[in-house]
């Protein structure tokens, strides 16, 4: 999702484009500097057309459009120092939201995000889906949508739109998900029907860590316009934030930093190479050098990895050698990435924030050894986001098309 800015620049006196690209473009224009406001900041009719340079005139015959369409609302303020009746000012409708979902290898999730980008509700169910039929997965999925759609319902919120987020590369057009090794996919069309509808503007399915990153981005301070996301789940994966926008490659496929080469005489991978940092820093792989593998019949990875933690706790030294190496290892992919992009700033997600205090000295150490040209630069940072990034970012992502193209729910 693109940035929403409080002050919409005119649109050149040259542009082409008939009287309803035109009438498009405005209704864009002025719901982004309601958008832009500050949450205690209402802006009446007047402030507007001010900052977004349109005639009062064309202000009101828009807002009447934005408000028909159940995008904004008003709401009565009062100016500091005035009395009397109060003006009336416009806001988002924060009865309007957006529902996110992610497919992860032993969990799926749903959750409901308003136009203001926040999280209103969430619900994270484990599942196994490795070497599950897609099919099978998305109708499991269908049912938690089920449940937050009725949970809109309780709470009068409408639905606008939708997106999901799955552990693999992925064509959005023909929801498909191309290749995801640690599922056992390949070329999957997804029924995303079944999901969501009832909506009119369209569902988006995204890759696990270009929608954490997104998610991920509404964190960072305005000038942090680049970054690397890492995501840290069974695989590994990355997305890439250049200039403020999301960078996927011309084919969509960029950041794969999981299946970057760390150990060229390492272990096969699940994409078919060897010695790829997932192999070494991914959690299966963590969890198995500290003696935790999936030998225990009964046991469920999320025990395993509460043994981890009390592992590392306790000192014991299978559980640090293997964190030790994986921050090594993620070190040198990293160093990598930031030489490849020029990029300074590095966010951790997903089971690396939840490691940072054994990961990160490894990790750093690693730069300082193998990248002491840039290490001294490098801003290494986790996010807070746990396992609600990447539904958070999907339905961000399609709040920002919402907020960009109003004109789908318009008339």
């Amino acid at each position: 999702m693109r940035k929403t800015t409080a002050e919409a620049q005119p649109a050149p006196s040259n542009a082409p484009g008939n009287v309803g690209d035109v009438r498009k473009a405005n209704l864009a224009r002025v719901l982004a500097v309601i958008a832009g406001a500050h949450s205690e900041h209402r802006l009446s009719r007047a402030d507007i057309a001010t900052r977004s340079k349109l005639t009062k005139a064309s202000v009101s015959s828009l807002v009447a459009d934005l408000l028909e369409s159940g995008l904004i609302i008003e709401i009565g303020v009062h100016r500091d120092g005035e009395r009397g009746r109060p003006s009336v000012g416009l806001i988002l409708n924060p009865a309007r939201c957006v529902i996110g979902m992610e497919i992860n290898v032993d969990y799926i999730s749903a959750g409901l995000v308003d136009l203001s980008g926040k999280l209103l509700t969430h619900q994270i169910v484990p599942r196994l889906n490795r070497a599950v039929n897609a099919e099978q997965v998305i109708d499991a999925l269908s049912e938690l949508s089920s449940q937050m759609q009725q949970a809109a319902e309780a709470q009068d919120l409408k639905i606008l739109g939708g997106g999901l987020a799955v552990p693999g590369l992925v064509d959005e057009k023909s929801y498909t998900v191309l290749q995801a090794p640690n599922l056992g996919w390949e070329a999957q069309t997804l029924d995303v029907r079944k999901l969501l509808s009832e909506t009119k503007t369209r569902f988006r399915l995204f890759n696990e860590a270009n929608a954490s990153a997104l998610a991920q981005q509404q964190l960072m301070e305005p000038a942090e316009r680049d970054f690397l996301f890492v995501s840290g789940e069974v695989g590994i994966g990355g997305g890439l934030i250049i200039d403020a926008e999301l960078f996927a490659g011309p084919q969509g496929h960029a950041g794969e930093l999981g299946h970057v080469v760390v150990q060229p005489e390492g272990k096969s991978c699940s994409c078919g190479g060897r010695g790829c940092l997932e192999t070494v820093a991914g959690q299966e792989a963590i969890l198995t050098a500290a003696n935790l593998g999936v030998a225990a019949r009964g046991v469920s990875r999320q025990q395993r990895i509460e043994r981890l933690y009390q592992a590392l706790e306790s000192g014991q030294e299978p559980a640090n050698i293997a964190v030790a190496d994986a921050g090594k290892s993620l070190g040198v992919a990293v160093a990598s990435a930031m030489r490849l992009f020029n990029v300074s700033t590095v966010v951790f997600g997903g089971h690396f924030a939840a490691l940072e205090r054994w990961l990160l000295p490894a990790t750093t150490s690693s730069l300082r050894t193998y990248a002491p040209s840039i290490a001294g630069q490098a801003k290494l940072r986790f996010s807070p986001l746990g396992q609600t990034g990447a539904l958070i970012g999907a339905a961000h992502s399609v709040v920002g098309d919402l907020l960009e193209s109003p004109h789908q729910l318009v008339g």
